[in-house]
């Protein structure tokens, strides 16, 4: 008489280098009123994953890790009724153990899965995807002729972000880490790519355009470019804050963005973009059709099995791939 397999997640005890990850046992009970249980098949990753681990973004203690993964609903708590066993599902901010195989997620933070959307594509991107709607859509509703600067062009984000804003008509300038990247944030979409680890990448940024500077600048690198991103941004031009990959911003006084260029700077975040269940809805929806339209694409740089959760995260903080990763339980 076969059993099934004891449910398994990645566990902290402590903040640090990625052997910190453990991969042990876990007691999951029946999904309690309004929770469905889902086993996942493929886990998705997120540089915030590498933050929280190492306690740069601190947590309130150790705990699990992950915030987006996709599987298939196999039990269903009282209350819920929008989803049933066998629907396919995909999640986000549905609180932090994403690396598990199977989980209690409340029914609201699931999305289903349309028959087009792969489980793994749906790990690979959704978080991700996510990120890239609200930025394109809410933060700055990107309008055809706008030239919109995207950090990071070759990341997770930055591929979907390169490619979704060159589908809305922006002149799209991407910027990366090498010239391999480069060569990838333009095989997204991106107009032109500039190596902002080589100097002068600031002017070279500006004379892709032929001198016209950034409606918009999209970083998620902080504080290696965050002052060059002021310099790249036209006048009353838009800077977007959304992440810190080598480090926080450096602070910076009000007046200094008045000299800039009378410029507007903002520091988002998906969650709040995506805390109302309609809401996060309706923004799954506009992912699952830019996927199924072909201008959100699940490109996957590496794969690993979930237990070696810290050789993914090596692999993210060597900053040597391109594309999303993905891990498997």
């Amino acid at each position: 008489m076969s059993t099934a397999p004891t449910p398994h997640a990645i566990r902290l005890t402590e903040f640090g280098p990625p052997d910190v990850m453990r991969w042990l046992p876990v007691d999951l009970p029946p999904p309690g009123p309004g929770q469905v249980q889902v086993q996942q098949s493929a886990v998705g990753f997120n540089y915030i994953d590498v933050y929280q681990r190492a306690g740069k973004y601190p947590l309130p203690s150790p705990t699990g890790l992950g915030h987006e993964a996709a599987g298939t609903v196999v039990a269903v708590g009282d209350g819920v009724r929008d989803l049933a066993v066998g629907d396919r599902v995909a999640m986000m901010n549905a609180g932090l153990g994403a690396y598990a195989t199977h989980r209690n997620v409340p029914a609201d933070k699931l999305a289903k899965l349309p028959a087009g959307v792969s489980e793994e594509d749906a790990a690979a991107v959704f978080f991700k995807a996510m990120t890239a709607q609200y930025l394109v859509k809410k933060t700055h509703a990107v309008q055809p002729g706008d030239i919109v600067v995207v950090h990071a062009a070759a990341g997770g984000v930055g591929l979907i972000l390169s490619a979704w804003c060159k589908a809305l008509g922006a002149t799209v300038i991407g910027t990366a880490g090498s010239a391999a990247k480069c060569a990838a944030a333009r095989a997204a979409g991106c107009d032109a790519a500039v190596d902002y680890s080589q100097p002068g990448w600031v002017e070279q940024v500006v004379a892709a355009t032929g001198g016209r500077k950034a409606r918009v600048v999209y970083d998620s690198v902080g504080a290696h470019t965050f002052m060059g991103s002021l310099d790249i941004a036209a006048r009353f031009g838009l800077v977007v804050l959304y992440g810190a990959a080598s480090g926080p911003a450096p602070a910076i006084e009000p007046e200094l963005l008045n000299k800039k260029g009378c410029l507007f700077l903002t520091r988002p975040s998906v969650f709040p973009h995506n805390d109302e269940v309609a809401t996060f809805r309706a923004n799954a929806a506009d992912v699952f059709d830019a996927m199924a339209r072909g201008i959100v694409k699940a490109s996957i740089g590496a794969r690993f099995p979930l237990a070696r959760a810290a050789d993914a995260h090596r692999f993210a903080e060597s900053r040597a791939g391109t594309g999303a990763i993905v891990m498997y339980p």
